[in-house]
């Protein structure tokens, strides 16, 4: 069975923890480097869980599904195309994604994302370097991208990147469904067997041009379906066997 580590709030710092059902056995440290458990356990009830990454950077990968590529008109890559999002877009489990003034149209890409447990880069053997899965909404200002010809400002925006709710590791992510649903109505629906270059592919690919560290993260790219959202929306990326991340929009 998949290993299902949480990140949370305990007596006001982040602590690291097993979720087994409704108990949460504590880690030692962050289960890529120390998987030991303390040997203390909460109930999972009323905690406060954050994003299940702590990454120096979060990598993110553009037109990597197959569907996705017809959709925007754009012929399939021949390598990773590759951006990054800062680590303060990150947003916790729960929290909200807030839309910046003036800045147009702002869209929901559900994603499947990686976390790295080791360093790994163009000098260091990057076997096992891959951690575990989650789910991620890249969040979008689309306008912004279009006008600027590259997307840092359109993806870096604070809280453009939820993340979580679980690091769910030991699972076979080859053909898992995704989905995103926009205040319970569907408007993403792909598997990642739809994915043009694989989770362990996009690691080699990456640390064969920078050092990724523990914690950080890589997005794997975006199913068909992208659209906008508004304030006042709830926002679910669904992944099979990595549960639900959901988020209010402002």
């Amino acid at each position: 069975m998949p290993d299902e580590f949480v990140r949370f709030l305990h007596h006001g710092r982040p602590v690291w923890g097993l979720r087994k059902e409704q108990r949460i056995h504590l880690c030692a440290a962050a289960p890529w480097a120390d998987e030991r458990l303390s040997g203390e356990t909460v109930d999972a009830l009323g905690v406060e869980f954050l994003a299940p990454a702590e990454p120096s950077k979060i990598v993110c990968v553009g037109v990597n599904y197959q569907d996705h590529a017809q959709e925007m008109g754009h012929s399939l890559p021949e390598e990773p195309l590759i951006f990054l999002k800062p680590s303060t877009s990150l947003l916790d489990v729960g929290k909200t994604i807030h839309l910046p003034r003036g800045v147009g149209r702002v869209d929901h890409e559900a994603e499947l994302a990686l976390v790295i447990g080791k360093t790994v880069g163009p000098r260091v053997d990057n076997d096992d370097a891959l951690f575990g899965y989650t789910c991620a909404n890249d969040v979008t200002a689309r306008e912004l991208q279009k006008k600027d010809g590259q997307w840092t400002r359109a993806k870096g925006f604070d809280t453009f990147c939820p993340l979580g709710p679980s690091l769910v590791r030991g699972l076979d992510a080859s053909d898992l469904s995704i989905e995103c649903l926009v205040n319970g109505e569907l408007r993403q629906g792909s598997r990642t067997s739809q994915l043009i270059f694989l989770p362990a592919q996009l690691v080699n690919f990456v640390a064969g041009i920078m050092t990724l560290n523990p914690g950080d993260v890589i997005l794997t790219g975006t199913p068909a379906g992208i659209g906008p959202l508004s304030a006042g929306d709830e926002v679910e990326v669904r992944i099979q066997g990595l549960g639900s991340l959901s988020n209010l929009v402002i």
